[in-house]
């Protein structure tokens, strides 16, 4: 984990110098605002847009640098490579992500969706700002195994980004910082908020009876970590899970080195769930099935157990078979088709 934080560490200086501190980056005046739509129920926006104005152009620049190939050593693996949109920009049937030389990583990859208003990013939380958030995938070793300066050298070789560089920002200078900020940009722009729970939400649509036994199920029994209208209080979480010796992830334990801190992970959103398997911060998972029967039966008393896991003497969540499918009815409202069909966001 030192390796980790370390490479980060470097990342992050390397941008202080490649972008001249006192640059007021603005975008051209013929480029507009791309509008950041989201329901009034959703929670404040935690992307600080007025440090890094989102701008279609931006926004197009950080959508061709998701699907760019040379962000990897070998030219080979994009963030999309691992975030499919078809699968809410999951890695669909991959336990863990895959990188260059077909190196395994040691997480499952998390969908890209609602970034814009999350605190924290990576299971551990080791990312605090969306705009850094890249950083990890492009310099971890099993991932791209890249850098910022050689990513920079291959962008400036390419009349292309060129072009994109100057519509965005207003002159072809390719820095570090505006790789960053414009990949935010575009993660920022992917926002999903129109599933049938929304449309519930805003009164056009009801539920089914099933769904609606399902939605007053999930509250008893599993909104107490994830609330809200994301679906997460990303908290980390110790949820019972054997520690996998494959991996050797021991969560948020790697950031802190604490030991209460041992096998929490981030509480993921569950918009989109229907999409995204396999489930958990390793893909142990298939079947949401699979997550439900875990919670009711196998789950582990560990030391930091998540209190939530275990009152009134009983270790896990009580759920017989009925419930767990009017559960997963529920959860299937939170799929939006037209987020994971939208041509915005494609390749």
């Amino acid at each position: 984990m030192i390796k980790i934080l370390s490479k980060i560490v470097l990342a992050i200086l390397f941008l202080n110098c490649v972008s001249c501190s006192d640059e007021v980056i603005r975008p051209l005046e013929k480029d507009e605002a791309y509008p950041l739509q989201f329901p009034s129920y959703f929670p404040e926006m935690t992307f600080n847009s007025s440090g890094n104005p989102v701008t279609k152009n931006g926004v197009e620049l950080g959508r061709k640098l998701f699907y760019e190939g040379k962000l990897s050593r070998n030219n080979t693996i994009s963030c999309g490579f691992c975030h499919i949109q078809e699968n809410a920009f999951t890695h669909h049937g991959h336990t863990v992500s895959h990188g260059v030389d077909d190196r395994i990583g040691i997480r499952n990859a998390p969908p890209v969706q609602n970034m814009a208003f999350l605190k924290r990013y990576m299971w551990d939380g080791v990312i605090h700002n969306l705009n850094e958030q890249p950083i990890s995938p492009i310099t971890d070793e099993n991932e791209m195994d890249s850098s910022m300066p050689e990513v920079i050298s291959k962008l400036k070789e390419d009349q292309k980004y060129k072009k994109l560089f100057m519509a965005a920002y207003g002159d072809e200078n390719i820095t570090g910082e505006r790789v960053l900020k414009a990949l935010s940009q575009f993660m920022a722009s992917m926002i999903s908020a129109d599933s049938k729970y929304d449309r519930f939400r805003q009164g056009r649509e009801i539920l089914t009876s099933e769904e609606n036994q399902g939605k007053s199920l999930f509250q008893q029994k599993c909104a107490s970590c994830h609330s809200g209208e994301l679906f997460t209080d990303e908290s980390f979480r110790n949820t019972g899970m054997y520690y996998n010796t494959q991996f050797k992830d021991a969560g948020r334990y790697r950031v802190t080195l604490d030991q209460n801190d041992w096998m929490k992970f981030r509480v993921p959103s569950l918009r989109n769930i229907e999409y995204t398997a396999p489930y958990m911060h390793d893909g142990r998972f298939y079947t949401l099935e699979a997550v439900l029967n875990f919670y009711s039966d196998n789950v582990e008393d560990n030391p930091n157990l998540d209190p939530q896991l275990k009152q009134n003497g009983h270790i896990g969540i009580a759920m017989n078979a009925q419930e767990k499918q009017f559960i997963i009815a529920f959860l299937k409202t939170l799929s939006d088709k037209s987020f994971i069909s939208n041509p915005k966001f494609a390749e």
